[in-house]
């Protein structure tokens, strides 16, 4: 696979795409760099229009084999590492996220990751603030301050060519055994969590998402392992069985 051996699949995620030109020039990079996938959240245009055919040429097979879904967090239901596009300059203060070179070398730190996704938003204003929580990593590709949106296809050429480039490089550091959180992980934990302090009155409904927000940036940046989510959810449910069942006495 031109994309290195440690990515066995590759799945491009638009969301939202509103033009079927993109989404042909899309099919098109997925067939260039050998991509697994091509997943569609609600799309906004015809996908199999015969402009988007027409720019498709040997993607083809992309644009009739993708899978189309209706919620961003479906299409990612089954992938270990999730990384998302955010073109903006304005993100919250809080956000963290590196240059794609960076982001892209960081993947290749590890042995094998068997579902790489990377989501790209939608043309007019990327993606929102609770979809970037989806991914464990977001990137920026640097462009002009003057102009830094760029065109959604060329978006993606740029991100699937860096992470051709980055696997090509030889590293000196031991390889990791992949074993982060997955996005579906850590967000289903912060669900339970939510509830649990909007139970104990710590949150209140209309300021919780943004200070849950905060958490969950924390727990990406420290990149946190399946173990270290898992024993975080056994401590929320050991709590919630204590006040369920203390109510009864």
């Amino acid at each position: 696979m031109i994309l290195g051996k440690n990515f066995s699949n590759i799945k491009v995620i638009l969301v939202e795409p509103n033009g079927p030109l993109n989404v042909g020039s899309v099919a098109r990079l997925c067939s260039n760099f050998e991509v697994d996938e091509l997943r569609i959240v609600s799309p906004k245009c015809d996908i199999f229009s015969l402009e988007a055919k027409k720019m498709a040429l040997k993607g083809h097979k992309f644009l009739e084999n993708c899978k189309i879904f209706d919620d961003l967090q479906k299409a990612i239901f089954d992938c270990d590492l999730v990384l998302a596009s955010c073109g903006r300059i304005d993100v919250n203060k809080n956000s963290f996220f590196g240059s794609s070179e960076d982001i892209f070398d960081w993947t290749l730190s590890f042995k094998k990751i068997n579902n790489l996704a990377i989501i790209f938003g939608r043309e007019d204003r990327g993606l929102t603030n609770s979809e970037l929580l989806l991914a464990n990593k977001t990137f920026n590709i640097p462009t002009s301050q003057n102009n830094p949106s760029l065109n959604l296809s060329h978006a993606v050429s740029i991100a699937l060519y860096e992470l051709n480039k980055s696997s090509k490089r030889n590293f000196d550091q031991e390889l990791k055994v992949f074993n982060l959180a997955s996005s579906k992980q850590i967000h289903d934990s912060f669900l339970e969590i939510e509830e649990l302090l909007l139970k104990v009155g710590y949150l209140l409904k209309h300021t919780s998402k943004a200070k849950i927000s905060k958490f969950k940036n924390f727990i990406l940046r420290a990149n946190t392992s399946m173990h270290e989510i898992n024993v975080l959810r056994g401590i929320i449910h050991q709590i919630n069985w204590f006040l369920n069942n203390s109510k009864r006495n």
